[in-house]
Order: structure tokens, then sequence, then C-alpha cells
């Protein structure tokens, strides 16, 4: 798996509002490495630069300090979860309409984005992109006939079905909006006397502001003239926040729906260990994803940690593929074992998640290689055995490999001498409130079932 989705930063009022965005997608550049983008406004005019690639690749000193001009700045970095990768899908998305410039950013995933997309070329809409996230653009538009921008936005938010976190420019105004389920994750700070918004706290920590509170679920906060208006656009609904950030897509020196992304993944180890015991002589994660879930372990068992398994951190997108005899080397260039401390040893792995397993089966294989006696592996979430339509990019059961297989034909599949995953309640007793959590891709409790004809791709052949 190993996919992640966008993230979202924000700020009014700033004199550096470009360069603190940057600053602030910059820290949160492990959720999205497709595209980034940089919208400001200063007061008169809208000014934006956007493309593929990674932050520091897509800005530079020219843009932040002379060309994004103003105090009021939207950004995005990109992991496409509804459109290919291409530089007409990166955000924000900007458009003008009339006397009013609007700039959106969106983190999550839509359902009903067919429907409503067809209903609006019928309409006479003509869209530009292959994203969900420009539904929202045309309905805006739509519902601004004799309302205001504020009516116009809550108007859409009740329309579209599915996981949205928005940043919203419009003109000088700069609007928050979570969906009523609160799947996506998006906190509000300030700076100094400014306000700025992001996916995730590790962005303020980044810029030195203070975390205010998570937006809540069917929230829309609007800045304008450095006053903040908070509105609720819906009637209550349970919350269904996506506990893969706490699993795996935040950082984990976030603090994600209120939770410190840190302690809940060392806590979710601790309970693992607990499930299914073995003895081994140490624990070892694959890093990163597997570190924190390891120590807690660890930890709680008293079998000691090892970091076994050495990450070389400087492999970037850009590395040059080696030819094809030279099988499984970008796997191996990423991750090497210290062999001294591999061969005849019990070993125990700790996870944080297996979707399709291939990546996992080549590591084992070479763990085998080693000489490893004997190895067992915990994986600190349950069995991923259903699709996600609300932004996470495995959207079919096919890709899934617990979906088609019993935990001992995956233990063979993948070369292991035992497996386990974490259970549903295990994983629930290591977060805080445990009714507020979508566990669809474990359960297929959807909170939102999907429409028909839902995809990625689903409008890419109409725009080849």
């Amino acid at each position: 798996m190993k996919k992640e989705y966008c993230g979202l930063f924000g700020i009014y009022g700033h004199p550096e509002a470009a360069r603190m965005t940057y600053f602030g997608l910059y820290a949160m550049q492990h959720r999205g490495q497709e595209s980034a983008g940089i919208v400001t406004w200063d007061g008169d005019s809208i000014r934006e630069q956007k493309g593929m690639g990674l932050v520091a690749d897509v800005f530079n000193e020219r843009h932040l300090g002379k060309e994004l001009k103003g105090d009021i700045a939207v950004g995005h970095i990109r992991y496409s979860t509804t459109g290919a990768s291409l530089i007409r899908n990166a955000q924000p998305f900007l458009v003008r309409f009339g006397d009013l410039r609007l700039a959106i950013a969106h983190n999550g995933n839509l359902v009903n984005t067919k429907e409503l997309r067809e209903e609006l070329e019928a309409q006479g809409s003509i869209f530009q992109t292959t994203m969900d996230s420009e539904v929202f653009v045309h309905l805006i538009a739509k519902n601004l006939n004799g309302n205001t921008i504020e009516d116009a936005i809550m108007k859409t938010c009740r329309k579209v079905k599915g996981a949205f976190s928005l940043l919203i420019m419009a003109n000088n105004k700069l609007i928050a909006i979570k969906d009523p389920h609160g799947f996506r994750p998006l906190a509000m700070g300030r700076v100094g006397d400014n306000y700025v918004f992001a996916s995730e706290t590790c962005a303020f920590d980044l810029i030195d502001a203070e975390e205010i509170r998570p937006l809540n679920p069917g929230e829309m906060i609007v800045v304008e003239d450095g006053k903040l208006t908070s509105y609720t656009y819906c009637e209550s609904i349970p919350r269904r926040q996506c506990i893969f950030e706490l699993i795996y897509f935040a950082r984990p020196d976030s603090t994600v729906f209120g939770e410190v992304v840190y302690e809940r993944r060392k806590k979710m180890g601790a309970v693992l260990s607990t499930e299914k015991p073995v003895d081994v002589d140490f624990v070892m994660p694959f890093p990163d994803s597997g570190n924190y879930a390891a120590v807690g372990y660890s930890q709680e068992s008293g079998i000691p940690f090892e970091l076994a398994m050495i990450r070389n951190h400087y492999v970037g997108r850009t590395f040059i593929q080696p030819s094809q005899d030279m099988r499984d080397f970008s796997v191996r260039v990423k991750l090497n074992p210290v062999k001294s401390m591999i061969k005849d040893k019990k070993i125990m792995i700790v996870e944080d998640s297996i979707v399709r397993g291939t990546t996992t089966r080549t590591r084992i294989k070479k763990l085998r290689e080693m000489g490893a006696r004997e190895i067992h592996m915990r994986v600190s979430c349950p069995a991923i055995r259903y699709p996600c339509y609300y932004g996470i990019d495995f959207s079919s059961k096919g890709e899934l490999i617990a979906a088609n297989s019993t935990e001992e034909e995956i233990a063979r599949f993948l070369g292991l001498d035992s497996l386990h995953y974490l259970s549903i309640d295990g994983l629930l007793s290591s977060v805080g409130d445990k009714d507020s959590y979508c566990l669809a891709c474990f359960n297929g409790d959807y909170p939102i079932p999907p429409c028909n004809g839902y995809g990625k791709m689903c409008f890419e052949d109409e725009n080849k």
C-alpha cells in the first residue's frame, strides 16, 4: 500500500503567507508527492503556482519572495484518489466567476461524483479536470445565484456525499470546512494574530503556530478581516473519522482527531503483543512504518527491540531504476538487513498494515536467505478486507490479499512461521473515542455507500 492522500494548509493575514504555506506543505510532504500548489490573494488579485512533484521542486525563492504576493494563502499537496496524476488535476483548483476569485483545496473522496457531474453537465457545466473536487466549484457557482458565498458553500456541502476537508479562498475570505462525518482531519491554529489551518499539527510546529482545536464534523469556519465566524451547516450525525490516520497516514508527531499519533501507535503495538504471543529473540520493524508499534510491542512484552533492518533515507523518486534482471532491486535499495543480527535468530516483525503483500514477501525472503531460524509477523491493524471509498488508494477487493485469503494462507504466501493481525476490539482499545472511527476497510460497514460508477479513473477515458 503506502499510498498517501492529500494535505491542506491555509493562512490568513500573514505578510509572508506564501512562505509560511510552503513550510506547512513541506512538513506534510508525507501525505502526497504527486503535485503541489499555492494560491495567494493580495487584496486585489489572485496568484498561483502549481507543479508536479515534491514541494521543494515546485517552488523556489522567486515564487515565494516575489510572485506569490499577498497575506492570504491556500496550499495543497496531492496523492490522487480520484483522477489521474496530471498537472490539470493539481490543486488548489482556481476559477474566476464574475468578480469572485475562488480557489479550492480538497482532501478526501466524494462517492456521488458521477451522478453530480452528469447532472451539472446536463445543465451546461464544462469540466476542465477529472477530479471529484471540481464538482464543488460548479455547485458553488450554481448556488451563488442570490446567495452569499457562505450560503452557497453550505448548500453545496449538503448535496455532496463522501469525505471532504476543504480550504477555500474566496477573494479576501479564507473558509475551512469539514464533512458531516469528519472523515478527514483538519485543525485550526494561530501564529501571532493570524489564523492557520492544516491537515496535521506537525505543520503548525514547523512555523511555531499554536494549535487551537480540530474542526468539528459539519463545521464551516470563515475568516474575514481577521475575524473568525463558525457555522454548522448540517444536523448532527455520528462521527466516522478515518482510523488509518492513526495507524499509518499521519506523522507520528502530529495530533489528529485530538489524539497524539505516536502514543496511539505505541498502544496498538502493546495490545498486539498480548493477543498472540510467541517466543522470539527480538522484535523489529520494517522502518519506518512499523517503528512505533514495534516499540510498544517490545515494551509491553519485555522482548528486546532491535533495528535489524536499515533504511536508506536518501532514495528519492528520481532514483535511476536498474535493468530488469536485477529483480527486487527497488525494494533492496530502500531497506537492507543487518546480516549478523539475522542468522539463527527467531524474529518478530511488527508491521502497521498489509495490503497486497508483494513487497513484504520480498523482504521476508531476504531474511530467510540470511539464515533466520523463525520469522513471525504481527500487524498493528486488523486485516484489510474491503475497499476504501473515502480517500485511501485501495478501491477494489482484488487488490487486497486479506479479502481473498485466510490468515494461514497469507502467512504461507509471505513465507512466515506465524502471522496475526490486531483484532478490531484491540484496535479500538488503543484509541480514545472508540465509537467515532470508520472501520469500513476492516468490516465492510460503510457509513456512506458508494454510488454506481464510482472509481478512481471513472472520468479518464472521456478526457483522452
